[in-house]
C-alpha cells in the first residue's frame, strides 16, 4: 500500500489489519453503525501486502464484547460521545480521538442535564435550592456514593467539589505541617507544573526556601519512569526530614501507574502523610483508597471523567482524619454542619465528614454534567474498564512497537500492563519535531492526539469510547509519517 501527496515525496506504506479491528468493534452492537461507516471508507482504499501485526482477538488482549459493568451496562458507550468530525483530509467520518487524558469528550447527556437545572432556574429561581429536580441544597451530596465508588472510599470519606489545584491546597492546609527537621515535600521530578507551583508556593507559604524543601525523585540514569523500590529506598533513609509525599497516581508524562499502595506504606512507615494528585487516575484505573490507607488524594473530572473543561473536582480524605475535629481547616459556609447553616452563627461546626473541607455553595451547573458522567461510570463499573482498557491499550502498543521498530520513535510507557493506564506515551527523535508530527496525524489522518514538549506525544485509548480501529488508525497514520531510519 502506497501513498503520494501532492507536492511531496512518496511515503512508506501504512500497516494492515483495518478489517481485524473493524471486525472486533463491531461485536460491539452500539458502534456496528460507525464501524460500517468506517468501513466504507477503508474499502476505497488499496489493499496492502504487509506482513499482518495482529488481530486484537487473539491471546493477550483478552475482550469480552458487551462485557457488562456493575448494572449491565455495555463496556463501550461510544455512541453515547460526541465524537468530532475528522477533517476533510482524512478517510474517516469521525477523528480517532487520543486526548481523553486532557479532555474528555462530551457525553450527550451532559447538554440536557444543564438545561434542566436552567429550566429550573427559570421556574423556581431560589426555591430550586429546595424543589428543584435535584435540588440544589444537598446537590453534592447526590454525587458521594458514585464519586467514591469510583475511587474505592466510603461515602463519607469523599466530597465533589472546586478545582484539582484548589483542593491540593485545601489538603496541604490540613496535612502540610512542616515541624523541626520534618520540612521537606516529596514529589517526582516530572510532576505536572500545577502541582509544582502548589508545593512551591506551600513552601514559601511556611516560610521555607522551595529550593530547598521540594524534593523531586528522578528515575534512574536512562529510564524514564520510577521504580517503587527507589522511592521506597528514599524514604527508608531521608523519611525523617520528609513532612508530605504527594505524588501523582498515573504520571501525566509516561503514564505510569505507581505503585499506591507501596509507596503510602513506606511513606506511613516513615512517619510521613502521604496524598495523591490522582488527575490521571480517576476514571482511568482502579483504586482502593481507604484500603491502601491513603491520607488524601484530589482529581479532576474533565479528563477521563468527561465532565467537560474545567469540571468540578474531587477529594478523599480517609475516614480516620474525617473524624479528627482538631484537624486545621481552612474553611467557609458549606463546611459547616446543614442543620445549623442558616442560624448564620460566627463559630463552625464541622461535620464528620469530607464536606468539612468544603468552602462554599457547589456550583450547580458546572455540577451537572459531573453527574452525568459519575453515573455512567457506575453503571459501567471500574472492573469491566479496566478490562477493557487492558485489551485496547495491548493491541496498540502491539502495533506502535512493530512501526518503531525501524523508526526513531520510541514508547517510553512501562510495557506491564499492571504498571500503566489508558496511556502510551510515544517518544519522538532523528530531528523529528513531535508537534509538527502530531498537526499532520490530525490533519490529514483524522488522528487526534496531544504533545508533551519537547518530545512526547501522547496517545489514550479511553475505553469508554476508543476502539481498536481507532488503534489501528494511530499506528496506520504513524507509519505513514514517519519514514525508517
Amino acid at each position: 500500500m502506497t501513498s503520494e501527496r501532492a507536492g511531496g515525496p512518496a511515503i512508506d506504506p501504512g500497516i494492515p489489519g483495518e478489517r481485524e479491528a473493524l471486525a472486533a468493534d463491531a461485536e460491539y452492537a452500539e458502534y456496528a453503525e460507525y464501524a460500517e461507516r468506517a468501513g466504507e471508507a477503508e474499502r476505497t482504499r488499496e489493499a496492502g501486502d504487509a506482513t499482518d501485526l495482529g488481530n486484537p482477538r487473539t491471546p493477550g488482549n483478552p475482550r469480552t464484547p458487551g462485557n457488562p459493568g456493575d448494572a449491565g451496562k455495555p463496556v463501550c458507550r461510544r455512541a453515547e460521545f460526541l465524537v468530532p468530525p475528522a477533517p476533510a483530509t482524512s478517510h474517516y467520518p469521525d477523528v480517532a480521538y487520543f486526548a481523553g487524558n486532557s479532555l474528555g469528550l462530551q457525553p450527550r447527556a451532559a447538554r440536557a442535564a444543564i438545561s434542566a437545572e436552567l429550566d429550573d432556574w427559570a421556574l423556581h429561581a431560589v426555591e430550586g435550592h429546595h424543589r428543584a429536580a435535584h435540588p440544589w441544597l444537598p446537590y453534592h451530596a447526590g454525587l458521594r456514593e458514585d464519586a467514591a465508588a469510583l475511587v474505592g472510599a466510603f461515602p463519607d470519606e469523599t466530597v465533589v467539589m472546586n478545582s484539582l489545584t484548589v483542593n491540593l491546597h485545601l489538603m496541604m492546609a490540613t496535612f502540610y505541617r512542616p515541624a523541626g527537621e520534618r520540612t521537606r515535600i516529596v514529589i517526582e521530578d516530572h510532576a505536572f507544573s500545577s502541582d509544582s507551583y502548589a508545593v512551591r508556593s506551600q513552601a514559601v507559604h511556611h516560610g521555607l526556601d522551595p529550593g530547598e524543601t521540594v524534593v523531586r525523585l528522578r528515575p534512574r540514569e536512562g529510564e524514564d519512569c520510577l521504580r517503587t523500590e527507589d522511592i521506597a529506598d528514599y524514604l527508608a533513609r531521608e523519611g525523617h526530614r520528609v513532612a508530605l509525599v504527594l505524588l501523582g497516581g498515573v504520571n501525566y508524562l509516561t503514564g505510569e501507574f505507581l505503585d499506591i499502595p507501596a509507596v503510602t506504606a513506606a511513606g506511613h512507615a516513615a512517619g510521613c502523610v502521604v496524598g495523591w494528585d490522582l488527575a490521571h487516575a480517576a476514571g482511568n484505573v482502579p483504586l482502593a483508597l481507604h484500603d491502601w490507607d491513603v491520607d488524601f488524594a484530589a482529581w479532576c473530572s474533565y479528563k477521563y471523567l468527561n465532565a467537560g473543561p474545567g469540571a468540578v473536582a474531587g477529594c478523599f480524605v480517609h475516614r480516620r482524619h474525617v473524624t479528627d475535629p482538631e484537624l486545621p481547616r481552612l474553611a467557609g459556609w458549606w463546611s459547616t454542619e446543614q442543620a445549623t447553616r442558616f442560624e448564620m452563627r460566627p463559630e463552625l461546626v464541622p461535620v464528620p465528614t469530607a464536606d468539612a473541607w468544603q468552602i462554599s455553595n457547589p456550583p450547580i451547573l458546572a455540577m451537572a454534567p459531573v453527574r452525568v458522567s459519575l453515573r455512567m461510570f457506575a453503571e459501567t463499573g471500574m472492573a469491566a474498564l479496566r478490562e477493557r482498557s487492558l485489551a485496547l491499550t495491548g493491541y496498540l502498543e502491539r502495533l506502535l512497537t512493530e512501526v518503531a521498530r525501524d523508526r526513531p520513535l520510541e514508547i517510553v510507557t512501562p510495557a506491564d500492563p499492571a504498571r500503566r493506564g489508558a496511556q502510551l506515551s510515544l517518544r519522538v527523535t532523528g530531528g523529528i519535531d513531535a508537534a509538527d508530527l502530531a498537526a499532520r496525524l490530525h490533519e490529514v489522518h483524522g488522528v487526534l492526539a496531544d504533545v508533551r514538549r519537547p518530545d512526547v506525544i501522547r496517545f489514550a485509548p479511553v475505553p469508554m469510547y476508543s476502539t481498536f480501529h481507532d488503534c489501528w488508525r494511530a499506528a496506520d497514520a504513524l507509519a505513514r509519517e514517519v519514514r525508517p531510519a
